[in-house]
């Protein structure tokens, strides 16, 4: 696995957390690695965004790369046009991330918000990069009540387009877990159609960068490159 697309059910659910936990473990492994994220909204020129903050919990030896950063926090396409900014398209996202596989052994593409939010005025979503790439996608998912019909929708937008569904994450695993997601760690797998492959602990994000680094392998399964199972 060279390229690696992060995408979510929803926005707010731990997708930058969840990608440098898997950068740690690949950094951990002796792998470098790269984070692309194709267009970052809601950040002001100069503020750190989703891939400062992935550098800052995995190591400064990722790689970093932003290709686009537009002013308000809304879907890239609603962003870009109201600022009369120039979108990133599909084709952009691809490119870039084949680019940046020529020179590491992994390229992590976050997305913004779910799957098939639109990138540019042409309905180019990050659904048509990976198609593009031929990249897997790795969902990130939030833990409680209507997960699985979420789950279960992403994981058929991506069979419907023959993207590889490499499996999901729980991005924000709670200490003291309700019903609803006690049962739905059990049942992810089947609404995914895809494997479950760990869960990272709410506020992972404000543990210190090395407890962050060492606690990572706990969170992911091996084949994330952790230890993690259900």
């Amino acid at each position: 696995m060279t390229i690696l697309v992060v995408s979510g059910t929803g926005t707010e659910i731990g997708k930058t957390i969840t990608t440098a936990a898997v950068a740690a473990l690949a950094l951990a492994g002796g792998r470098s690695v790269a984070v692309l994220k194709p267009a970052q909204t809601g950040v002001a020129p100069g503020e750190p965004g989703d891939v400062a903050e992935v550098r800052r919990l995995a190591g400064e030896a990722v790689t970093g790369a932003e290709l686009a950063r537009f002013p308000e926090p809304l879907a890239p396409n609603t962003s870009a046009r109201r600022a009369g900014m120039t979108p990133v398209g599909p084709a952009e996202v691809a490119e870039a991330a084949a680019k940046l596989a020529t020179e590491h052994d992994l390229v992590l593409v976050e997305g913004a918000g779910g799957l098939l939010v639109r990138f540019d005025d042409e309905g180019g979503t990050l659904a048509d990069a990976a198609r593009l790439l031929g990249a897997p996608v790795l969902v990130v998912t939030p833990a409680g009540l209507g997960t699985l019909n979420s789950t279960a929708l992403t994981g058929e937008a991506l069979r419907a387009r023959d993207i590889e569904f490499a499996g999901v994450v729980v991005g924000s695993w709670p200490a003291e877990p309700d019903l609803a997601s006690r049962c739905n760690l059990a049942d992810l797998p089947e609404s995914a159609g895809a494997p479950l492959l760990g869960t990272v602990p709410e506020g992972a994000g404000r543990l210190a960068p090395a407890d962050f680094r060492t606690r990572a392998a706990g969170w992911l399964a091996p084949a994330l490159g952790g230890v993690w199972s259900i």
